[in-house]
């Protein structure tokens, strides 16, 4: 038997009953002596891989599909079609199908999945019984037309047979034909019957059955029959939607009359899966597959045919950017291209990425840059939706395009903080817009999809070969290809972290200050003084809901960047002094919000990383965290068990500059909580090692002088200072350089070491819960404020001692602080789970 090679789709139907494209290659049919069978491969067009390999069995049942789908099942929710580009080629395959079957060619399936006491009984049968004896086509038999119909659902070989019948004879035009009569002379049960033939034919589920009821002269008459249900009391009024309340909207004229035919067939054809039929129920729930699978392959050539057609969209993409262009008809262009994006999905990968190139190439990026802008409801929902699904086929495509934003438009019209203001701006109660719109801000910023960037091509390669080599003979080409050969890894990794670079200090220096100015706007009146007897209740907390809301989304975006950023997301806390904002969310009525707060805080304790420590222990940041612990009294909730978490961690990982801290000013307000172990856990941890120091036993040796040397070092990075100097920072209203140098200039002359918006009475715990009742009985006083002493100052002292007890007790070796330095762009190591203590 020889091979037959033909280009075809692979599709595999999955669990939702839909159809998933598995790649494009070329089908062949060959026996092979040793195993005595022929089997169907199809090998990728791409690379060769082997995409299938398929023994043909005799019991096997396969299907022949609209003249280029062959379908069948390998097991039992195993489902397979494979979609030739020409006829010639599924006829050829479908030939050596048949052949090793024992089957004729002219068959639509080769067999049915009976069972066996069926089988039997069929065989039994003499050879005139298997033809199928349609009563003539009137209307006095029609009640026996249904019965028959009806009764042979539940034989897949009797479907066929009487499938086989209805093709031959003609039968489907001669039924439509006798409803038109009925209709006409108002023939009521004549109708019904009809009803239950039609249901039953489509029910069937044969593509040959299906090409006649849905071709243009008969689908309408279908529908029609399907509005005489026995079950109503009036019918249904199906026609007169489709075609007087449905109107066919063209944006831009469209020419070919068949991509206009198979538009109008398969809104239709969708419409009576989706609106008239019934639900199927769980026998009926196969009747209907080759239905879904019509209705798939009919929007993969519209796609197509759309595609092909470049004087369409580019017609389509001109009329979208005009500014002269009427707000109804760019209402119309984006519902377009939403519904165009959509149906792209039914693409295979080569295709779909061919599909959105093509977009990119045409300039969908800057259209839906004028079009989120706009007023329009409907226009931003569906310029959101179309955005979706640029930034989930490729985010790089789409970093890319901002990147070079810049160069050509002020920052404010800058795609991405358009979508940021979208974001901030949506005027949903439930915010599900900017919900949508955190999500892809998350997707373009998350350095875990930066591995394949679209611009990873040959022209890319080509021209980054020539500016890192400098070559410009003939010769490059060809020895960069045996390097890319053996080098790929290599080579995405070194593009990898450029992207990520690169995309990361264009977001931080152009983006950034956008995504946080509601949370600084809601922040800034923290550092104003407060009288000792002044309600702790901060009025700047947004009592708002739907604030209280945008701000959560903004901390869970800023907590992912504390994650995956490290470099860039710390250089913008300690440059703005974000984290002494955020904790003044703690004080919001909206638990959720003061949650998010600590979660933002917690995220960053996580990390280990004594930088973040010192900024901590210098800003006092523990202080609103353990106001909100005591304010909670003695009930058990979230914000509770949170906070005992956070405090958990840092003992169980003992992180000991935050341990002497929290000690050292805080003990005393927190030591009457005794239902867990915790605090008393944190005394034993800096007592241990309190002994440590006193025997010279500590392992942790290294200056503190030194780490201060190193933190001025690293603040005053020039790469640093590229990324905070310009735009981004120039619009914010911080003042933490201020408070940096003059924090310097105060540990230099050991006179103090908090900062200035403590002030006295600030830090102030509240007892009328029970677990802070014994100290306030006993006459305890709460742990003294910056101010209020200068023995016990939250900041580390200038002696020696006190040094080695903070900055001294680094929980890394120092070699990997050097290192996380060195590499902006290194990924933090997965952390030690903590284990809550009882």
């Amino acid at each position: 038997m020889s091979d037959t090679r033909r280009r075809v789709k692979l599709y595999t139907l999955n669990e939702d009953r839909q159809w998933e494209d598995r790649g494009t290659g070329h089908v062949s049919c060959s026996y092979e002596d040793t195993e005595k069978e022929t089997s169907l491969t199809v090998t990728a067009e791409s690379d060769g891989s082997l995409l299938l390999e398929s023994k043909i069995n005799t019991s096997t049942a396969y299907q022949k599909q609209q003249d280029t789908l062959i379908v069948w099942s390998e097991a039992e929710n195993y489902d397979l079609a494979l979609s030739f580009q020409e006829k010639v080629g599924c006829d050829e395959i479908w030939e050596k199908i048949c052949q090793v079957q024992g089957k004729d060619p002219s068959v639509e399936i080769t067999q049915d999945p009976i069972d066996e006491s069926e089988e039997e009984r069929f065989e039994e049968m003499p050879e005139t019984a298997h033809l199928v004896e349609l009563p003539p086509c009137e209307p006095e038999r029609l009640e026996e037309i249904a019965e028959l119909v009806t009764s042979v659902l539940s034989s897949p070989i009797r479907r066929e047979k009487l499938a086989l019948a209805l093709v031959s004879t003609g039968y489907i035009r001669k039924l439509l034909q006798l409803f038109r009569t009925c209709e006409d002379s108002e023939h009521r049960e004549g109708l019904h019957h009809l009803y239950e033939i039609v249901r039953g034919v489509l029910f069937l589920n044969k593509a040959t059955l299906f090409e006649v009821m849905f071709s243009d002269d008969c689908i309408m008459d279908v529908v029609g029959c399907l509005e005489y249900d026995p079950a109503l009391v009036q019918p249904k009024r199906h026609r007169e939607f489709l075609t007087k309340t449905a109107k066919f909207k063209e944006v831009i004229p469209i020419t070919d009359s068949e991509l206009r035919q198979k538009i109008h067939q398969t809104y239709r054809v969708q419409y009576i899966q989706d609106i008239i039929l019934p639900t199927p129920s769980v026998f009926e729930e196969n009747f209907l597959s080759t239905l879904s699978s019509f209705i798939f392959f009919n929007k993969v050539e519209i796609v197509s045919m759309l595609q092909e057609d470049e004087k369409f969209l580019t017609e389509v993409f001109a009329q979208l950017t005009d500014e002269a262009t009427e707000d109804d008809k760019r209402r119309e262009l984006v519902n377009f291209f939403k519904e165009f994006c959509a149906f792209s999905q039914t693409l295979q990968p080569q295709n779909r990425d061919a599909f959105f190139k093509t977009l990119a190439n045409l300039g969908i990026l800057p259209a839906l840059e004028i079009v989120m802008g706009m007023d329009d409801v409907q226009v931003k929902a569906a310029a959101t939706d179309i955005f979706s699904y640029l930034v989930e086929f490729s985010p790089s495509m789409v970093r890319e395009f901002v990147m070079q934003e810049p160069q050509q438009a002020d920052d404010d019209v800058l795609l991405i903080n358009v979508v940021i203001k979208q974001m901030i701006c949506d005027s949903d109660p439930e915010l599900g817009g900017a919900v949508q719109l955190m999500g892809l801000l998350r997707t373009l910023i998350d350095p875990e999809n930066m591995l394949a960037p679209a611009s990873f091509n040959a022209k890319n390669i080509h021209d980054w070969k020539r500016v890192q080599l400098g070559s410009q003979d003939s010769s490059y080409s060809r020895s960069y290809q045996e390097y890319e050969k053996t080098n790929t890894s290599t080579l995405s990794v070194m593009f990898y972290k450029a992207e990520k670079s690169e995309f990361l200090s264009f977001f931080y220096k152009y983006c950034m200050h956008v995504l946080t100015a509601p949370l600084l706007a809601n922040t800034a009146e923290e550092d104003q003084d407060l009288s000792e007897g002044s309600a702790r209740v901060n009025p700047v907390c947004p009592d708002n809901f739907q604030t209280a809301q945008l701000l959560a989304l903004i901390l869970e975006l800023l907590t992912f960047c504390v994650e995956h950023h490290t470099y860039h997301i710390k250089n913008y806390i300690m440059t703005k002094d974000l984290l002494r904002r955020v904790l003044t969310l703690m004080n919001s009525k909206h638990t959720f919000l003061a949650l998010c707060a600590l979660r933002f805080m917690r995220r960053i304790i996580g990390l280990k990383d004594e930088y973040y420590n010192r900024y901590i222990v210098k800003g006092n940041l523990f202080e609103p965290v353990i106001n909100a612990l005591l304010d909670n009294g003695t009930r058990y909730n979230l914000l509770n068990s949170a906070i005992i978490e956070l405090f958990e961690f840092i003992k169980v990982e003992d992180i000991r500059s935050l341990i002497a801290h929290i000690v050292d000013n805080f003990y005393k307000a927190l030591e009457s909580i005794e239902y867990v172990q915790t605090f008393k856990g944190l005394k034993g941890r800096y007592e241990q090692e309190k002994e440590r120091q006193s025997r010279g036993l500590s392992r942790y040796r290294r200056d503190a002088r030194s780490f201060e040397e190193d933190e001025d070092m690293w603040l005053n990075d020039d790469e640093e200072e590229e990324d905070v100097s310009d735009t981004g920072f120039e619009k914010s209203k911080s003042d933490y350089g201020k408070f940096m140098e003059s924090e310097k200039a105060k540990e230099s002359q050991d006179k103090e070491n908090q900062p200035k918006r403590t002030t006295t009475g600030s830090f102030k715990f509240t007892f009328s819960h029970s677990a802070a009742a014994a100290n306030a009985s006993n006459g305890s006083k709460p742990p003294p404020s910056s101010s209020s002493s200068s023995s016990k100052p939250a900041a580390p002292p200038s002696g020696q001692t006190a040094r080695t007890g903070l900055v001294g007790l680094v929980d890394y070796p120092d070699d990997e602080d050097e290192e996380e330095e060195e590499d902006d762009d290194e990924e933090q190591s997965p952390r030690k789970r903590p284990r809550l203590g009882s």
